[in-house]
Parts: structure tokens; sequence; C-alpha cells
């Protein structure tokens, strides 16, 4: 089996051997070549094999060949640890059978409509893609029948492990056959996943790539420390700095590209968006451009991205760092090819953090950090200016204070003179009130004078 050399020698149809070279792939990696023969035969396998050495389709050809279209039973499952795997897979799927008609391939996870699943379901359904807790609840509500299953997929068996489905896959697959093919692919073997593959599989072939360095050397990784607010002004100085000749700027959606491509273009630099949202023709257009090097920038999610392969792209850099090993695998592999040099610039705010240890982790590497002072942080001059800021406001507040207590003096002042005043024009009105009195008096006294004199 060892030594084949193209998809065609290996079992797989013509159709999807032509879809294969459409999309660049025209030789098997090791794991296909030893996975696939084995598939075909109908034996179980275990496959031992890292991230990005091209193990989806040394599942997904096989079983394409092995579906038949007058069934309208699930026939095959694949089981995946994520929603974003299972959506990648469905994916890959699809594009195989572009030129085969007749197979019906769905993905069931979490997060999607259960209506639009359920809609789904009622027709004629081949191949399942799923995650654990969404399957069982499809199972449970009779929606999803597993008895007849021929083929079933453990993707990523270590990860399942480490977020605690194992139960859920030990529930699902009891639902299956017990005559079904089983394939279990994982970047490493524990001992429960060894127990699971003894407890639910028929003399499985072992299969082991041994683990390379999964990212070229020529590829310099470099980690930048920053902050979602700083991003936009980091990444527009590590341009400046470093001038690159073609760059990617991946972003994890399509509405940041977006934004990111409209504050490139503002700026004056040549670049063009490249997302889901875009038409065929304007996808195909900006690829050209960028090929051409009619444009300095590439703004890309990854889906969009999958498969390009332009020569001299010279710089990565990962706007939003991207949450699985293989994306930031397939990111950076765009640079550095045909043994040129590349670099790759992650940038990593504190939340980040998780992600870029599971990267770590993944590739066997620690990558460099690197911190721009009053650009990607704060720098201590903005620390000290922040702090002389403060000091200038306090002393302002503090010079206010006594001018605050004397207006209240002053407040006071006016209230005990507007007292006084009215003391006085009260004391005004009496000694008023007992002159006229005495007024009054020395009249009344003198007619009484005057009369009596009368009167004599």
């Amino acid at each position: 089996m060892i030594g084949l050399q193209t998809f065609l020698q290996l079992g797989i149809r013509r159709e999807i051997n032509y879809t294969l070279k459409s999309l660049g792939i025209e030789k098997p990696t090791p794991i296909q070549e030893r996975a696939i023969p084995y598939i075909l035969e109908g034996k179980d396998i275990i496959a031992k094999a890292q991230t990005g050495t091209g193990k989806t389709l040394a599942f997904v050809l096989p079983i394409l060949e092995k579906i038949d279209v007058q069934k309208s039973s699930v026939q095959a499952l694949v089981l995946t640890p994520t929603r974003e795997l299972a959506q990648q897979i469905s994916r890959e799927i699809k594009k195989m059978i572009e030129n085969v008609e007749g197979i019906n391939v769905l993905a069931v996870y979490g997060g999607q409509d259960v209506e639009h699943q359920l809609k789904k379901l009622k027709g004629i359904q081949h191949i399942i893609v799923a995650t654990p807790g969404r399957l069982l609840d499809h199972i449970r509500r009779g929606t999803i029948d597993l008895s007849t299953l021929e083929m079933l997929v453990l993707d990523e068996a270590d990860q399942m492990l480490h977020m605690g489905f194992l139960p859920e896959v030990d529930m699902i697959i009891r639902e299956t056959s017990s005559s079904r093919q089983t394939m279990l692919f994982s970047a490493t073997i524990p001992s429960e996943i060894r127990s699971l593959a003894k407890k639910y599989m028929r003399d499985p072939e072992f299969i082991e790539i041994k683990a390379k360095k999964v990212t070229v050397e020529e590829i310099k990784q470099i980690v930048i420390e920053t902050t979602d607010r700083r991003k936009q002004a980091t990444l527009f100085h590590l341009i400046e700095e470093h001038r690159p000749f073609l760059a990617i700027i991946f972003c994890r959606t399509k509405i940041r590209a977006k934004k990111l491509q409209d504050a490139l273009v503002a700026k004056g630099y040549k670049s063009e968006e490249l997302h889901g949202d875009l038409t065929q023709a304007k996808r195909e257009k900006a690829i050209k451009r960028f090929r051409d090097t009619d444009i300095q920038f590439l703004v890309a999610t990854d889906v969009a991205a999958r498969g390009l392969d332009v020569e001299g792209v010279t710089h990565v850099f990962n706007y939003d760092i991207p949450h699985d090993v293989e994306s930031y695998i397939h990111r950076i592999g765009r640079t550095g090819r045909a043994g040129g040099e590349g670099v790759a610039f992650t940038l990593v705010a504190p939340k980040d953090l998780d992600f870029l240890r599971m990267i770590e982790k993944g590739i066997h590497q620690k990558l460099e950090r690197q911190v721009i002072q009053g650009i990607s942080i704060p720098s201590q001059e903005d620390g000290k200016q922040v702090d002389s800021k403060q000091k200038s406001e306090s002393n302002r507040r503090s010079k206010e204070r006594p001018l605050s207590s004397n207006r209240k003096e002053d407040k006071v002042s006016k209230t005990k003179s507007g007292k006084d005043k009215r003391k006085a024009t009260v004391h005004s009105s009496n000694k008023m009130t007992r002159l006229k009195k005495d007024s009054r008096s020395k009249r009344n006294s003198n007619k009484s004078t005057k009369g009596r004199r009368q009167g004599r």
C-alpha cells in the first residue's frame, strides 16, 4: 500500500479526483495514503495523527466511495468535539461531492436553529456531521435513527475526552449497529481512548504518523501582546515598521474584516477584502488583484481563504487569533512558501490567552512574545502623563475650595447684612409711628386749649 502516488490508485473515483485537482490537491498525504485502503476494505482503524496532516480527507474520501445513494438511511456519522470542526468537515464533504450526484450531508450542532435542522432531517441525509450534545437531543426526539449506521468516525477523540464528552459518545455508540465500521482519529491516545477503542472496535488497524514540526522553520512567528482597543493602531504600526511586500490579514468574522478593510483604505493602503458575503466573481477578482500585486493587503476570513495559495506572501497578520490549531497552521502557511522566508504576527488580547496556549501546545512550540510600548500597550510615559493630569486636577480642585468657602462667607455676610437692613427698616418704621402719635397727640392738646379759651 505504501508508495501509491495518486488518489486514483488508492481507489477514489475520477469525479472526486477531478475535484481534488481543481483544488490543487494532487498527491495524498501519508495519513491518507495509509488510511484510505483500510477504510475501503471495511476495517476499523485507530489513526494517531496531528492536526494539519490531511486526516479529514483520510476518512471523508473513502466514506464517499462507500455511500449507497439508493438507501435513504443515515449511513455515516462523523462525531466532532466542536461546532467549528463540524462546520469545517461538512464544508469539506460538500466540496468533494460537487461533481457527484445524490449524496446528501447535514451538519448538526448546538447554537443552530433546531427547527431548521428538523426540516432538513425530513429529507434523505446519507452523512451526518455532529457534536455529541445536539446529536443526543435529536436521538431522544426520535428525529435521527442510527440503528442502520454503517460507518462511524470519532474525530479528535482526545479533544472530546478533554471536553468531557466521552459519556455522551458512549451513549451515542450504543445507539448504533454493532456491525458498523469504526474509525478513530486522535493526536494522542490516552488510556481512556484506548479503553473506548477496546470496548467498541473490532481488531482495529493502528496507524501512526510520526509528529513532525507542523510549522516550517522559515516562518518566524511572533505574538504581539495588546488589547482589543489598541489592535488597529498596533497593526498599522507593524505594517509601517516591517513594510510587507504582500500580506494577508486574518479576521474572525466578516463584519470585522469589512471594518478593518475600510480602515486600511482610509489610511491609503491598497487592500481588498475576502469573505463569504462577496459574490464568487468579486472573490475571484480580489484574489487575482492580490496575485498580480495590484494590491498589497488581503483582509480575509478563514473560510474564504481556505486553499488560497499565492506566491510572494511575505507576512501574515492574525488580527484575531484563530480558535483552533488547524486554522492557525493554515493561516501562517500562506507565507514562507516555496522555500521563501515568512513572518507571522498574532495579535493577542488578554481574553485570547487560552487560545494561544492551545496553539502552542498543538504545534509543540513556545512563541516569541513582544510588546510595543505606547502602541500595543500603554507606555510608562502614558502613565506619567495620566499621573500628571490627575495631580493637576487635584491641585485645581484644592485651589477652588477656599474660593467656594469665601463665597459661602459672602453669602452669610449678605444674609446678615440683609437681616440688619430689615431690622433697621423695622426700627425706623417704629420710630415714625411713635412720632406720628406724638404729633396727633400734640394737635389734639392744642385744639382742646383753644376751645377752652373761646368758652371763656
